[in-house]
This record gives C-alpha cells, sequence and structure tokens, in this order.
C-alpha cells in the first residue's frame, strides 16, 4: 500500500485467505492436501465453512486479484480501476474476514 502497488496489496491480501481457507479445509478434512484451486469461496465451500452473505459475495470479487502473469492485459486494467480508496476498503474487509477465519481454526 505505501509504495503505491494497490493490486499487488489485493494480491497478497487474497494470498492470505486463501492460506488460512486451505488450512481451514484441512482441518476439516481427513486428508492433509487441500484443493490445487485459487477460488476462495470454491474453498470455503469444500471446507463447509460458512461467513455472511456479503462476505462471500467479497470473496467472490476478490478473486479478481488472483493475478496470472499471462495476462497482463487484464492486470492494466486492474491497476486502472484499483484506485487507493478501493484498495483501503478492501483491505478492511480482509482483515475483518481474517479474524473470522482464525476463530473457526481454533
Amino acid at each position: 500500500m505505501k509504495g503505491r502497488k494497490y493490486v499487488h496489496a489485493l494480491f497478497f491480501g487474497h494470498l492470505y485467505l486463501e492460506k488460512l481457507a486451505k488450512a481451514l479445509w484441512v482441518k476439516n478434512n481427513k486428508e492433509n492436501y487441500p484443493p490445487k484451486i485459487h477460488n476462495l469461496v470454491r474453498i470455503l465451500e469444500l471446507s463447509e465453512i460458512k461467513l455472511e452473505d456479503n462476505d462471500m459475495e467479497f470473496l467472490d470479487i476478490l478473486n479478481w486479484f488472483q493475478i496470472e502473469g499471462r495476462y497482463p492485459d487484464y492486470v492494466n486494467n486492474l491497476v486502472k480501476e484499483t484506485t487507493k480508496h478501493l484498495a483501503e476498503q478492501y483491505i478492511k474487509q480482509i482483515k475483518s474476514i481474517t479474524k473470522c477465519l482464525k476463530e473457526k481454526l481454533q
């Protein structure tokens, strides 16, 4: 955020939530290896974790920031559309969902 790389900040926020979601998947399943996917909503569904509808909708939006380097035009559009204000709002929601997922891990 400090370097004004808002898309990257949200990418790392997505990655952080993905790791928490996969930890919950491992906790709730006999296998030790979560699915090799990055879709936060799908991982939580497979983990049988329930969140508020508005949180699930936000995670669906946050999936846009799961960037792959082979789509430079897509990344360029994200960079143009992701303002500091939007990134700050999303970071706030990421922190809220983080708290909820951490509670479910205990």
